[in-house]
């Protein structure tokens, strides 16, 4: 028997055709793509697997990165964010320099230093967070630990809340778990995208001005959805985001870069190739540092697993 196609059918069938070629397009080439940063990983939020990764899974220092971890344990504890907390000193030294325009002795809410934290990388504010966690300073360092487990980043630690320290550690693929996580929380994304936050304090009273540590957030250009700059010597410089591409929110992590604005520079080379599939280039001094420091990290890993596989044969025998 034979069928007859009439009418309008054929144009639908032909639209559908049309629908699908655009649809299906290739995605760029990762060969593309370059990075100053030693470590990245880029993957829309909704995607299983990374449109990009380079040694997404190298342990590294994270540096203020860990406040956005601060920030989803203080939201979950549920203690209100209109409470006024106490600036108290330090019951333990800082890892690093940790210096501070916030005067102790001195109050502000919780919710003004999440903000600062967040956007302005405040280490004290994220040191106070923990300290009036609702069961102390060192419940809050595990309660970190912990909801990175339960968000199965496996290869994540923290000792402290603001990043100073540098056995703050995790992998850019496990950044991207916890920027999934943290888009979920609206205060997370207020927070870290704003230009600027003001912070009354009382007694005494005074007022503090803070500009937000990612420059991109203030650019017409960009689309910046979720954001947090990070820096140690140990970590070098490191940016993480969501940012809006093609009407995707796209995570983007990276990890120790040359300079303050490498990492800016590495967004921008992200988003033009997801957009266009040009990569671009990166310059001279910046290529030399990631060589060098990947060859240091590379190093580092490689005694420490022979220094593993060493204690676990003595103990063996």
């Amino acid at each position: 028997m034979r069928y007859r196609v009439r009418g309008w059918w054929p144009l639908i069938v032909m639209g559908w055709g049309l629908v699908a070629s655009v649809a299906v397009q290739a995605a760029p080439s990762p060969d593309k793509l370059e990075l100053a940063s030693v470590s990245a990983y880029v993957a829309p939020l909704k995607a299983s697997k990374p449109s990009y990764s380079k040694r997404a899974d190298w342990v590294m220092p994270i540096a203020s990165v860990t406040k956005v971890m601060t920030a989803l344990v203080v939201l979950d504890s549920g203690a209100p964010l209109s409470q006024r907390l106490s600036v108290e000193k330090r019951h333990i030294p800082a890892a690093a320099n940790a210096y501070s325009r916030i005067r102790p002795g001195s109050k502000a809410t919780r919710g003004d230093l999440l903000a600062i934290s967040l956007m302005s990388s405040e280490n004290y504010a994220a040191y106070l967070l923990a300290r009036h966690h609702p069961d102390g300073y060192d419940a809050f360092i595990a309660a970190m630990n912990a909801k990175a487990k339960a968000l199965g980043m496996n290869h994540t630690h923290f000792v402290d809340p603001s990043g100073l320290s540098e056995n703050n550690v995790s992998t850019a693929a496990d950044l991207s778990k916890m920027l999934k996580a943290a888009f979920a929380y609206p205060k997370v994304r207020e927070a870290t995208t704003a230009a600027k936050h003001d912070v009354w304090f009382t007694h005494p009273g005074y007022s503090l001005y803070y500009a937000n540590t990612n420059p991109l957030v203030r650019s017409s250009r960009w689309d910046v959805l979720l954001s947090k700059t990070g820096y140690l010597t140990s970590a070098g410089r490191c940016l993480v985001m969501v940012v809006n591409v093609a009407g995707e929110p796209t995570a983007m992590v990276m990890l120790d870069s040359f300079g303050k604005r490498t990492p800016l520079g590495d967004a921008g080379r992200i988003r033009r190739w997801l957009s266009t599939g040009d990569g671009g280039s990166v310059a001279a001094s910046a290529s030399r540092y990631e060589q060098e420091k990947a060859q240091t990290l590379a190093a580092q890993m490689l005694a420490s697993q022979s220094a593993d596989a060493s204690g676990a044969e003595t103990v063996s025998r």
